[in-house]
């Protein structure tokens, strides 16, 4: 096994495009990444009725999950096995299978046994907005924090193994800027405006808590390629479908972290390498 392992804990298949361009570099770079999903995304969006139905929809995006892994050198991905919770005030968020349902004792022991087990230096989650407040997206950043301190404490869950301490956490999202620019093309578009009921200026991570940008452009290509295996997920009706090639390319070549807390020390300013001062 690699020295060097990230892990990378989000809610649904497809969250890991925030994180792919990064989950490439380390990888080249020989390090271990792993992923974990809490859902299999049960709730989404079905882009073509050829490829999935509402009853099947979880097992298909699990299939894309592995596929899109594939290609991002992902070889450890695990599923918790809890239901998408749905939309704020969606019905879904009743279910009892739900995310947003599951006992946090529950969900945090499933992440501490993964992180004892596949003893990373690097978490990476959603930040506390959960990008634009998706309650899955939320509950995991809850979780995986709590499971940042609860695995490094071998008084908590004894049964999963002998506790490890993770040397940083990071939260990743879209940067602020990101989100305006998009906001601005998509204000002269006749598109479908996902920012319509939401103010843009409350979405993503503003410049001062920013702590590390990573370059991720040379892998650009792949980072599409894998984003292209969630094919349930790929409406031709959304205005990023019809965005422009060169603003696209912008948009994802470069990927943003904000450092929740570390056990080896804080970044420094340009650094932008996840892994500063891990031993």
């Amino acid at each position: 096994m690699s020295t060097k392992r990230l892990l990378g804990v989000f809610a649904h298949p497809d969250d890991e495009g925030l994180i792919s361009g990064t989950l490439l570099h380390y990888n080249a770079s020989g390090a271990e990444t792993g992923l974990i999903c809490a859902t299999r995304g049960e709730v989404g969006e079905i882009s073509d009725p050829s490829l999935a139905t509402p009853e099947n929809l979880g097992q298909v995006r699990e299939e894309e999950m592995h596929a899109a892994a594939d290609t991002l050198g992902v070889h450890n991905l695990w599923f918790l096995g809890y239901r998408d919770s749905g939309m704020v005030g969606t019905p879904e968020n009743d279910d009892p299978r739900s995310l947003v349902q599951a006992s946090a004792a529950d969900v945090v022991g499933k992440l501490v046994e993964i992180i004892r087990q596949f003893r990373p230096q690097i978490m990476i989650t959603f930040d506390e907005t959960g990008g634009y407040g998706h309650p899955d997206h939320i509950a995991i950043y809850r979780y995986t924090t709590s499971a940042f301190h609860a695995a490094a404490d071998g008084v908590l869950y004894p049964e999963l193994g002998p506790g490890h301490s993770i040397s940083k956490l990071y939260y990743t999202s879209y940067a602020r800027r990101q989100v305006l620019m998009m906001a601005d093309w998509l204000e002269e578009q006749t598109y479908p405006n996902p920012f319509k009921d939401v103010d843009p200026h409350t979405l993503g991570l503003p410049d001062d808590q920013i702590n590390a940008v990573l370059d991720v452009e040379r892998w650009y290509d792949t980072k599409a390629r894998s984003w292209a295996m969630h094919r349930t997920q790929m409406s031709p009706n959304t205005g990023m479908a019809h965005m422009p090639a060169e603003l696209l390319r912008k948009w994802r070549s470069t990927e943003y972290y904000q450092l929740a807390t570390s056990r080896v020390g804080p970044d420094v300013v340009g650094e932008n390498d996840l892994f500063a001062r891990v031993l």
